[in-house]
């Protein structure tokens, strides 16, 4: 099972739906024209039910197979939300909306599973129900956890699931699996280090919480380096440092850390919230200073299912002639992570080759891997659900 030449026919039609959703981006669960589109798109292909509003701007497909005797009910789900980047690419279709741009290539996601259900609405050469899912709000909104608590899986009867990413680096058309944990959980903290302020000529009247949280910062790297398992993937980082003062000669009385800890395991997740706090409150006692300290929770680690990542491989090797299928871990999150807590599936790479890396201003995605992108989509469900 190739590429298959219905894609190759469909291409110039499914680059002009992705240049559309690249030209006029979307954030968050703001997805309102991308969810009429596709709306309008599956009704004209002839879905046998377009449901809108799951997890406030989600869209559901369904599309039944030429038979049922199987009654297997399989869900591919692709995100539609952009990011809140200036676009700095200089192409003909740049996004049109100021501070926002399709940086990650949920445009191209959207459209390839577009092509796929046109496709599949087509043929309906398969022995169950397919379920095409366009979820909103990937970047950082949960979209995928409010679709689920919509309660989607249930009321589709959804059986298992199956996503898909492009990534730059991987050669166009090629994929990239791996089972188990693949995507990591993405919490947050914010440390507010309270102390007295002061002039900077007499520190000896202050609590200088610039000096317990410069501590802080160092201390909050034995985590990984002591804490942790050393086989554990986990990064701890402090991206942001703040006080209120500009001046050079105050001392100010409070500064505010941020960051994020990328965790692969349930355990370690639990194990740096515990340290960060014991180490954020020692830290700031340390230097008779106050730590105020909020964990935000982020996605979960999403973890592929062993049989069906098995399964998503040997579909993309048959449609791009291999796949690489243990594929280097990241340390990025993915809120598919929701749906795989929800139900077993599998989350696969596509290759958008030498291009700008995702969530960079220059990206783009390659128009070129939409062939393979669909193909892998509707093998899942052939394959799957062979036809009686």
């Amino acid at each position: 099972m190739p590429v298959k030449n219905r894609f190759a026919e469909l291409l110039p039609e499914i680059t002009e739906w992705r240049r559309d959703l690249h030209e006029n981006p979307e954030i968050l669960f703001e997805t309102h024209r991308t969810s009429a589109l596709v709306e309008e798109k599956l009704k004209a292909f002839g879905c046998d039910e377009v449901v809108t509003g799951i997890g406030r701007t989600g869209v559901v497909g369904v599309i039944r197979g030429k038979t049922n005797t199987s009654g297997k009910v399989i869900g591919l789900r692709a995100d539609m939300d952009a990011l809140p980047i200036h676009e700095e690419t200089g192409l003909d279709y740049a996004s049109k909306t100021p501070g926002a741009m399709h940086a990650c290539g949920h445009d191209g996601h959207t459209a390839m599973l577009l092509g796929a259900a046109k496709y599949l609405a087509e043929t309906r050469n398969f022995d169950g129900t397919a379920i095409v899912i366009f979820q909103p709000a990937e970047e950082g909104g949960g979209g995928g956890r409010e679709m689920c608590e919509d309660g989607m899986m249930e009321t589709f009867g959804i059986q298992e699931v199956y996503g898909m990413h492009n990534w730059p680096g991987v050669p166009l058309g090629q994929f990239a699996i791996r089972p188990g944990a693949f995507f990591a959980a993405t919490d947050q903290f914010e440390i507010k280090v309270v102390g007295r302020g002061g002039h900077g000529a007499k520190p000896h009247q202050t609590v200088d919480p610039v000096v317990a949280s410069a501590h802080m910062v160092s201390a909050l790297q034995s985590i990984a380096s002591r804490s942790a398992d050393p086989v554990d993937e986990i990064v701890v980082s402090v991206t942001s440092i703040e006080s209120s003062s500009k001046a050079f000669n105050v001392i100010p009385a409070a500064v505010t850390l941020r960051g994020t800890i990328r965790t692969m395991t349930k355990a370690a997740r639990a194990l740096a919230e515990t340290r960060l706090k014991a180490i954020a409150n020692g830290a700031a006692a340390t230097f008779d200073a106050e730590a105020q300290i909020k964990w935000l929770p982020g996605y979960p680690a999403m973890v592929n299912s062993e049989e069906q990542t098995a399964f998503a491989a040997s579909v993309a090797e048959k449609v791009a002639g291999s796949c690489e299928a243990n594929a280097p871990i990241t340390m990025g999150g993915e809120d598919f992570a929701y749906m795989l807590e929800e139900r077993p599936g599998a989350y696969i790479l596509v290759g958008n080759g030498d291009s700008a890396d995702v969530h960079n201003p220059n990206y783009n995605f390659n128009d070129e891997a939409i062939p393979a992108g669909c193909s892998w989509w509707a093998g899942i469900i052939e394959e799957r659900m062979p036809a009686a």
